[in-house]
């Protein structure tokens, strides 16, 4: 699995969010336009977090075009499992059933999550199943 450079701040997120929602290149313009309502941002601050995602290697510019035109380099599953394994790591010490177990006793999860759990890893084990077998 790819390992991911850093972490993204909420406001990076949001950006990444719009690029990795997008059908190929996007322009800052565009970038911006997606943030309305959510951001009150100049497109210079957005053109500084843009220079900082590209430095953090999340992003490359594309300027041969004569306007910028930014691509996710991490995609957002590689950053999403990156971002997971470091939670579990720091906060659960790696232990998914301590991370459930506090879920479920704080009542932030509730019994039908936890059928939907079971549901999904005895597919999982049917898949693994099926795998060993061929």
């Amino acid at each position: 699995m790819y390992n991911v450079p850093k972490k993204l701040g909420e406001a990076e997120l949001e950006i990444m969010q719009v690029i990795w929602n997008s059908e190929g290149s996007v322009t800052s313009n565009c970038i911006l336009k997606e943030l309305q309502g959510r951001r009150k941002w100049q497109l210079s601050t957005l053109m500084t977090s843009l220079t900082r995602l590209s430095d953090k290697g999340f992003v490359s510019c594309d300027r041969s075009t004569g306007s910028n035109l930014y691509t996710f380099i991490i995609s957002e599953d590689e950053y999403k499992a990156g971002a997971s394994r470091r939670f579990l790591e720091k906060l659960y010490n790696n232990s998914i059933q301590n991370m459930i177990a506090t879920l479920y006793n704080s009542k932030a999860i509730k019994s039908s999550d936890v059928e939907e759990l079971r549901s999904f890893l005895d597919e999982i084990e049917a898949e693994d199943s099926l795998e060993e077998e061929q």
